[in-house]
């Protein structure tokens, strides 16, 4: 579609966002001129947009903001750099990569995201292309890992089905590369390609899908493999969940409108869940992804980014409206959807036999920072693995990793670097700390309120003594926390969540369905660490107490009154 048909579809008038990527001449504007500039380790706010489609966001450390201030210096300026891994299968040398880059380029850790993609932080301007270079020279790369286009596509790891695994990621991996962006610029910036003749009508070969604007905000596909939920696949825009007869794919139930962002304050915003509208089969699941993509690229609010994503779209003209649309644009129907049953989200730890006779094994990773410290040598234990190892390593969605498809000739040896490192499968932890998930926030993160990486570990400590008690250490609860409410952590299906209000204060979410399939209701606002112990501990004595056979901590709370249930995010704030 031209882009002046693409405006005749949505003629409101556009927010700055959209002017930058306009003029941008597919995502080049002046980043080459940027990035030589040494007198700043910044770049312009124009860029900054433009950064973001190469797979970039600045930062500075908000934990030197202050002093710095005072010394009359700028911030202390710098870049997180995320890339991609379709389904989060990497191999054990793209995984001595990573580690090489963030010793080498970033601030020595590695961060394991909620989808399945690595982050690097404390990258410098004048290192960026050296970094992105390294990444793509072992067939990994940053390109769309942000900004307005589809993002890393989630597939469950999934690791007692083994065939299934590899099929679902195959095609996880195969719609991923059908929807990257087209244009040639991250080549000619990032690792000196040959820069292509601009022209103005030249829209349909550069970006087929995209257009020259690209779509109105981010785009989240992933494909789950009931009984496990772990991609939370009703948060994603495009949701596809595996049916498996007979231990055969067949296809996959589309479901649509599923997001998780919104601000305090603004009741216009909120979480939702998608809706499962029919089938398909593999074979059509990728026209399927394209024309979704298109209706949103269409349709989706240009002038208001806050309203800008797909699930606005959905709730604003109707589902029948937007399979209508789809029906349209596909010259065919989906099918009715399948029986399908969810048991969980979560991971399954420590050492599993997979169907093709290869073993894997589940490592908790709190909050995904793979790191060294004095006691727990985790990044050093993980790179001796990786220098062995020959089979694969998966970053799971809740933020831990797999050390996958170890033959029976190398078991022992993993199993002896595991022991030597001390590298934990969490069995020793509470099922509480082996369902938690947050977000970075502080200090890189401009948008954090409120701690969450660093505080949710202390904030545990003081929960589990509470579940001790009650006789609850091994039930297992899903808890999140976020240090704002753009839900990078996916807090608003936690069956207890935190999300960041200000600094030490947080509003108290409970009720989120256990598989994933609920949204949560706020419990109370702004309150801190006193008042959240105050708040829990009666309800989880009564939890341990008047639980139901079966019963999930996220289902009782409602059932018990302490909120309403959700099931759709325009009930969220009512």
């Amino acid at each position: 579609m031209s882009e002046n048909n693409l405006l005749s579809q949505n003629s409101a008038p556009h927010s700055d966002v959209e002017e930058i990527k306009r003029r941008s001449q597919y995502l080049r504007g002046s980043l080459t001129e940027t990035l030589q500039d040494r007198i700043t380790g910044s770049i312009p706010e124009d860029d900054n947009r433009l950064m973001k489609h190469h797979g970039s966001y600045m930062q500075d450390d908000r934990d030197l903001r202050n002093e710095r201030l005072k010394q009359k210096l700028e911030p202390a300026f710098q870049f997180m750099l995320r890339v991609r891994a379709s389904g989060g299968v990497v191999t054990p040398e793209q995984w001595l990569m990573m580690d090489n880059v963030a010793q080498q380029y970033a601030n020595g850790t590695i961060r394991l995201t909620t989808r399945q993609s690595f982050q690097l932080h404390g990258v410098l301007k004048w290192d960026l292309k050296n970094t992105i270079r390294a990444v793509n020279d072992s067939l990994l790369s940053t390109l769309a890992a942000c900004g307005d286009v589809n993002r890393n596509v989630m597939c469950n790891p999934n690791p007692y089905q083994s065939e299934v695994h590899s099929e679902v990621y195959d095609w996880a991996c195969k719609v991923s590369d059908h929807l990257d962006p087209r244009t040639r610029a991250y080549h000619e910036i990032w690792l000196d390609g040959e820069k292509v003749v601009d022209s103005q009508d030249n829209e349909e070969e550069q970006e087929p899908i995209y257009g020259a604007v690209y779509l109105p905000r981010k785009f989240k596909i992933g494909m789950a493999v009931p009984p496990s939920n772990d991609v939370d696949v009703f948060s994603q825009d495009l949701g596809l969940i595996a049916i498996v007869e007979e231990g055969k794919l067949i296809g996959f139930n589309v479901a649509v409108g599923g997001g998780m962002g919104m601000s305090h304050g603004d009741a216009k915003t909120y979480p939702q869940v998608s809706k499962v509208i029919g089938f398909c089969t593999p074979e059509q699941m990728i026209d399927v992804a394209e024309k979704t993509v298109t209706i949103q690229r269409d349709y989706g609010d240009r002038a208001v980014r806050k309203h800008a994503r797909f699930k606005y779209t959905i709730d604003d003209r109707g589902l029948d409206w937007f399979m209508n649309e789809l029906n349209n644009r596909l010259g065919w129907k989906l099918e009715d959807a399948k029986p399908y049953h969810f048991d969980h989200n979560g991971d399954r730890y420590g050492w599993v036999k997979g169907k093709n006779g290869n073993s894997h094994l589940t490592l908790f990773i709190q909050s995904g920072r793979v790191k060294d410290e004095d006691d727990y040598l985790l990044m050093t234990g993980l790179r001796e693995i990786a220098k062995v190892h020959t089979g694969d390593f998966r970053l799971t969605p809740n933020q831990n990793l797999i050390i996958a498809n170890v033959s029976t000739q190398k078991k022992k040896k993993i199993e002896a670097l595991v022991k030597q490192y001390g590298l934990t499968d969490g069995i020793h932890h509470s099922a509480l700390r082996r369902n938690s998930m947050a977000c970075v926030s502080f200090p890189t993160c401009g948008l954090a309120m409120a701690e969450s990486e660093r505080y949710l570990p202390t904030l545990m400590d003081k929960i589990e003594p509470m579940l001790e008690e009650s006789g609850l250490r091994e039930k297992e609860i899903v808890i999140r926390m976020t240090g704002c409410p753009n839900g990078c952590a996916r807090p608003m299906l936690a069956e207890l969540a935190f999300i960041g209000k200000a600094p030490g204060k947080y509003n108290m979410y409970l009720g989120g369905g256990f598989t994933g399939n609920r949204l949560n209701k706020l419990y109370k606002e702004n309150i801190g660490e006193t008042e959240i112990l105050e708040s829990l501990r009666p309800i989880i004595s009564q939890y341990a107490k008047e639980r139901q056979d079966g019963e999930h901590f996220g289902d009782f709370v409602i059932r018990a009154g302490f909120v309403k249930a959700v099931h759709s995010g325009q009930d969220f704030h009512s």
